[in-house]
């Protein structure tokens, strides 16, 4: 009995010492993600909380003219899925690590190709963009550090970073107009050479021939110099649709295209359906 209390309080110590006490992070992880035209964007970071100190300055927790993480723990991350212009400089898509020097009247605002989250490990680094905001008294205090997108319009926004009664606004502009400019060009224009063509692969596939040979021929008469591999789809069509003298017509002509292309696959697969459909 004695040796059974003892293994039951060693294994109960045991699992007192592995145990993990768990509680809330003084600083919590935010996520924020939005769509600014067309464009896909992604904020990672973490909230320190001002807790009655003082936030910028002499004697604040962040200095002036010094380089802050931007938040606390890891480095603050941002993802534009697409270019983007970010205060008047262009920034590629991709993945950034945000580092500021704030100042009483503005804040530096760099942007760094992402590379982990130790933000010190940036610091030595060269930006790929830098920019620059002034610095407004915001409506309301934040007690907690806040990045956020606001005030949208169709192809931009703001995006903004407030703690304590400081804020700074970005203004980020999409390519959302100059998207959808193209894309209206070219649904108006009507469809392409690879629309039809895609169209007709389909319907050959699906056994809607007479369709799809209206539309492989509509890709083929697009051009003056059609792809072999686009007239050996038409050659396909005739043949599935019992129309063998043109479609061994269209066949010698992707066959010979083929071969100046240097694309012998093509020219066996002409040859071979030649003298299978060729019945003279």
């Amino acid at each position: 009995m004695r040796v059974r209390i003892l293994t039951l309080c060693f294994a109960l110590l045991t699992a007192g010492l592995t145990a993990q006490i768990q509680s809330p992070p003084p600083s919590p992880l935010s996520k924020v993600e939005t769509t600014i035209g067309l464009t896909d964007v992604a904020i990672e970071y973490s909230r320190p909380g001002k807790k009655g100190r003082d936030l910028f300055g002499e004697g604040g927790l962040v200095p002036y003219g010094e380089i802050w993480r931007t938040g606390a723990n890891q480095a603050t991350k941002i993802t534009f899925s697409d270019a983007v212009t970010l205060a008047g400089q262009e920034v590629p898509a991709g993945a950034y690590a945000i580092l500021t020097r704030p100042t009483e009247d503005q804040w530096e605002v760099m942007f760094y190709d992402y590379a982990g989250g130790q933000w010190t490990a940036y610091v030595e680094r060269e930006p790929a963009v830098t920019v620059t905001a002034e610095v407004v008294e915001a409506e309301d205090e934040a007690e907690t550090f806040t990045i956020d997108v606001a005030n949208y319009s169709l192809d931009g926004a703001e995006l903004t970073m407030k703690w304590g009664e400081a804020m700074v606004a970005l203004p980020v502009q999409s390519n959302a107009k100059e998207s959808v400019m193209a894309t209206i060009d070219r649904v108006m224009a009507g469809p392409s050479t690879n629309d039809y063509f895609q169209a007709a692969t389909f319907l050959n596939e699906v056994g809607e021939n007479e369709k799809a040979l209206e539309y492989v021929q509509k890709a083929n008469g697009m051009s003056d110099n059609p792809a072999y591999w686009m007239l050996r789809r038409e050659a396909v069509i005739l043949h599935d649709l019992g129309r063998n003298d043109e479609a061994v017509e269209v066949a010698r002509k992707s066959m010979e295209l083929a071969q100046e292309a240097g694309n012998m696959d093509y020219v066996r697969m002409n040859e071979a359906s030649i003298e299978e459909w060729d019945m003279k």
